[in-house]
C-alpha cells in the first residue's frame, strides 16, 4: 500500500517535472482532463456543457471516448458540440484488457499531434482511474500531456446496492478528483443528498483511502452553471489519494448485451426496459442505452438506470440498444425484444 503511494506520488512529480521541461522547450502542452462517474450518472451531459464552454472561449477541444464495450453510443450523444474546433475520438473496447490499453495509448498519441489546447477523456462507467495514470507516465505521452483536472459525477440518487467490484470502481473515481460533482440534484431531497456523501465517505473508508467529502461537493443544478463554475473545472486539478486495489478483470464482473436493427414504438421500448430492470433473472442491470428509429420520421435517444428512464428525440442515430450490467443473461435480456 505505502509502495503504491510512493510510486503514485512519484508519477505526480515526475509530471510536473517533464512539464516545466517542455514548456520551457516548446511552450506548449496538452492539458488532459479527465471525467469519471459510474453507469448514468451523467458524464456525457457534463462533457457536453464543458465543451460547449471550452469551445466558446476559443480552445481547440478533442474529446476521446474510452470505452470497455465493442460499440459505443456516446458518440452520437457528442453530435451537437463537434465542429470546426471539437472533434471526438474513439477507443472501443471488445479485444481485451491489455489491448484496450495499448488503443488507449495510441489514440492518445495521435491526439497529442493533433494540435489541439485541452483533451477530454470520458472513459466508461466502470473505469479504473489508476489506467489514466499508467498511460500518461509512458513515453512519449509524459512528454507531451499535463493532468489538467479530474472531475468526477456522481448521481445524487446513487443506487446503494452494489457489488463489491462496483464499490472499488466507485472509490477509484472519486478518490483522485479535483471537485465532486452531484447530477440531477434538482430531483433528489436534501435528505437523499446527503445519504449518497454519507455512502461514497463510508465506501473509500471501506478501501482505506482517508478521502471523505463534505460541504466540497458541487450541488448544483447544471442549468445554472455560471463562467466561474466552468473557470473551477478547468483549474480544479485533482488530488492523488491512496486506496487498496482489489483486482479483478473486469470482463469477468461486468458486461453488455447488444441489441441491434430492432424498430418499435417508444411506449412499447419504455415498457421493456421497465421489465428488464425489474426482472432479477436478466442479472443486475445497471443501465440501458442506446437508439432506435420512430415511425421514418426521426430517432429517439434512450438513456435509463432502474430510477429514471429517458426519452428524446435526436436528430440522427443507429440501431442500438445496449444493456449494461453485472452477471447479464443475455438469452433473456434478448427475449424482450422478440
Amino acid at each position: 500500500m505505502l509502495e503504491r503511494y510512493l510510486w503514485r506520488q512519484r508519477i505526480s512529480c515526475e509530471i510536473k517535472l517533464v512539464t516545466r521541461v517542455d514548456n520551457k522547450e516548446s511552450g506548449h502542452m496538452v492539458k488532459i482532463d479527465l471525467i469519471t462517474g459510474f453507469l448514468g450518472s451523467g458524464k456525457t451531459t457534463f462533457i457536453k456543457k464543458y465543451v460547449s464552454y471550452l469551445v466558446g472561449k476559443g480552445y481547440n477541444v478533442g474529446i476521446l471516448e474510452n470505452d470497455y464495450g465493442a460499440v459505443n453510443v456516446d458518440m452520437m450523444l457528442l453530435q451537437d458540440v463537434m465542429g470546426e474546433n471539437c472533434h471526438a475520438e474513439m477507443v472501443a473496447g471488445g479485444c481485451g484488457e491489455d489491448c484496450h490499453k495499448r488503443r488507449f495509448k495510441t489514440k492518445l498519441i495521435a491526439m497529442g499531434m493533433s494540435g489541439y489546447d485541452r483533451v477530454i477523456v470520458e472513459p466508461s462507467g466502470i473505469f479504473d482511474v489508476d489506467e489514466f495514470f499508467d498511460v500518461l507516465h509512458e513515453e512519449p505521452l509524459d512528454r507531451w500531456y499535463e493532468v489538467g483536472s479530474i472531475i468526477s459525477i456522481v448521481d445524487a440518487g446513487l443506487d446503494r446496492d452494489m457489488s463489491r467490484q462496483s464499490r472499488y470502481v466507485l472509490a477509484s473515481e472519486v478518490a483522485n478528483c479535483g471537485t465532486l460533482v452531484m447530477s440531477k440534484v434538482q430531483d433528489a431531497s436534501e435528505d437523499e443528498k446527503r445519504s449518497t456523501i454519507e455512502y461514497i465517505n463510508e465506501v473509500l473508508t471501506e478501501f482505506q483511502c482517508k478521502r471523505q467529502f463534505g460541504d466540497d461537493v458541487l450541488e448544483k443544478n447544471w442549468d445554472d452553471f455560471t463562467d466561474d463554475d466552468f473557470e473551477g473545472f478547468m483549474s480544479t486539478g485533482y488530488k492523488l489519494n491512496d486506496y487498496v486495489k482489489l483486482w479483478f478483470k473486469q470482463s469477468d464482473v461486468f458486461n453488455s448485451v447488444y441489441i441491434m436493427n430492432k424498430v418499435m414504438p417508444q411506449e412499447r421500448l419504455e415498457t421493456i426496459v421497465r421489465d428488464i430492470f425489474a426482472d432479477k433473472e436478466c442479472g443486475d442491470v445497471f443501465r440501458i442505452k442506446g437508439f432506435l428509429p420512430v415511425n421514418d420520421t426521426g430517432w429517439i435517444e434512450l438513456n435509463a438506470t432502474a430510477k429514471k428512464t429517458e426519452v428524446r428525440p435526436i436528430e440522427n442515430g443507429q440501431e442500438i440498444i445496449i444493456v449494461i450490467g453485472s452477471n447479464l443473461v443475455e438469452d433473456k435480456i434478448k427475449r424482450y425484444f422478440e
